[in-house]
């Protein structure tokens, strides 16, 4: 029965759209959903990371991210883009996160990680990208989400906005006043 239910399910095409991949996905094929993650794996684990700064957080907040969304698919609205709603889970999840590690240490966490430079660090400054990188990681956590969805992974204001449910405005003064910070961090370190 199974095998002809499958062979009666519409075959998607070479490129389905994330759309054409939920519906799929809500027809019971698991192969849809599996591509679905495929293509926003990285960047929910890079905005993971970005946010909690540490990789085994961020690989179990990006593997909770898509169970959460698997389960509630049958919520997801058509009218909506994938990435939007995927990226929204992954956020709270990570404040959730966030909120939960503070608790357990029983005070707040640092808005930036220590500067004091080490002996690998005089090396990773040589390199362009990772200056980036550690200016980013620098930034205090609502700028950093920001920056990570506007400037890393393309995202539009619009789209932020209702990702970190904030008002476009908001999302507009926390995205200039990141740059303005990462130029500060930027230019010491040039300097």
């Amino acid at each position: 029965m199974a095998a002809a239910l499958l062979q009666s399910a519409p075959r998607l095409s070479a490129d389905p759209s994330d759309g054409a991949l939920v519906a799929a996905a809500l027809r019971g094929d698991g192969e849809a959903f599996a591509e679905l993650v495929t293509r926003y794996e990285r960047p929910v684990y890079h905005l993971a990371y970005r946010t909690l700064k540490d990789a085994e957080e961020a690989r179990d907040i990006t593997q909770e991210s898509f169970l959460r969304a698997y389960r509630s698919l049958r919520s997801f609205r058509p009218s909506a883009k994938f990435s939007t709603w995927i990226f929204a889970i992954a956020y709270h999840a990570c404040c959730d996160r966030l909120k939960r590690l503070r608790r357990q240490s029983g005070n707040e966490l640092p808005d930036h990680p220590d500067s004091a430079p080490g002996p690998e660090h005089q090396v990773i400054a040589l390199d362009q990208a990772e200056r980036l990188r550690a200016a980013i990681d620098s930034l205090p956590e609502k700028y950093r989400s920001v920056i990570t969805l506007y400037h890393l992974q393309g995202r539009q204001y619009d789209e932020i906005a209702r990702v970190l449910d904030l008002p476009m405005g908001t999302v507009k003064t926390h995205l200039f006043r990141a740059k303005e910070q990462l130029r500060r961090i930027l230019r010491g370190t040039i300097e």
